[in-house]
């Protein structure tokens, strides 16, 4: 049942193309909105105070991105998210490099505690940094592993933050705090191209956009992002990442309701208690 909902949901996105929203970052901003250009959806970034509270309203989705952040521009994305959490869009927070620095991950705690944040999406160590943890972080790329696992971090984050996760990686989990999914597919290219992650989130803004159930629409994009990943490193095997990179943006307009099968797969757990699953 869940693999038909899951499936459904991307011919709504082509359908509806949804309107996203991104206040993100200046090294991944073309590459994000090519890549919502190909899954079906229509991107727009727009950063100025005097415009983001108008733009936010009318989007689908409104994306936070800190990877290149001000002062400036955190204080707009807190103009931003306000608007949308007035007029019903969800907001979706991407806490690039928290932990790397003082600023970035103040910032993302700031954002955190002044808007309604509907999901949070970054690596293990970004989302440890976000309640209390100290990862190793290398730039904005996540470091080592404390050995809590990324399932039970993500739970314990949700329940914290008051929000769905988002935890990246070799597999993918999403949880409400209450429900746990699991997504494998996608490919080790996509952590040699800049913004793979923040089209990510960006993606997962555009399922948001045409289904409330953030579990049902976070595990969607995930399972189509990774299974368009696979099929781009599958067709690029014996070049690189340059080819990969286009090859992945084509899969991502190629997408239909039967990519799933052979690339991508979902199975779900619930949560008995904090940082236990059954």
């Amino acid at each position: 049942m869940l693999d038909k909902e899951v499936s459904e949901l991307l011919g709504k996105v082509q359908q509806h193309k949804p309107l996203v929203h991104n206040m993100t970052n200046v090294v991944v901003t073309n590459f994000t909105a090519n890549g919502l250009y190909a899954l079906g959806a229509s991107p727009v970034m727009a950063y100025s105070p005097d415009e983001v509270a108008d733009m936010a309203k009318i989007a689908g989705a409104l994306v936070l991105n800190i990877g290149t952040l001000s002062r400036e521009l955190v204080d707009a994305m807190i103009i931003a998210g306000r608007s949308a959490n007035a007029h019903g869009v969800p907001v979706l927070l991407d806490p690039v490099g928290a932990g790397a620095t003082t600023f970035r991950t103040e910032s993302a705690l700031r954002i955190l505690k002044e808007v309604q944040i509907s999901l949070v999406r970054g690596n293990a160590a970004e989302v440890a940094h976000l309640v209390g943890e100290s990862r190793e972080i290398k730039g904005v790329d996540g470091g080592g592993s404390t050995g809590e696992s990324h399932v039970s971090l993500a739970i314990r984050a949700a329940q914290e933050l008051k929000t769905t996760v988002v935890i990246t990686g070799e597999e993918d989990v999403i949880t409400d705090g209450t429900t746990v999914r699991v997504i494998s597919g996608g490919h080790e290219l996509l952590t040699k191209v800049t913004g793979a992650g923040c089209l990510l989130t960006s993606v997962l803004g555009a399922f948001a956009a045409i289904e409330p159930d953030l579990m049902l629409s976070g595990a969607a994009g995930l399972a189509f992002y990774g299974a368009a990943a696979a099929r781009a490193a599958e067709l690029t095997s014996d070049v690189g990442p340059g080819s990969f990179q286009v090859a992945f943006i084509d899969e991502l307009a190629k997408l239909h309701p039967g990519s799933l099968s052979g690339y991508s797969t979902i199975r779900e757990e619930e949560v008995a208690g904090t940082g236990d699953t059954r």
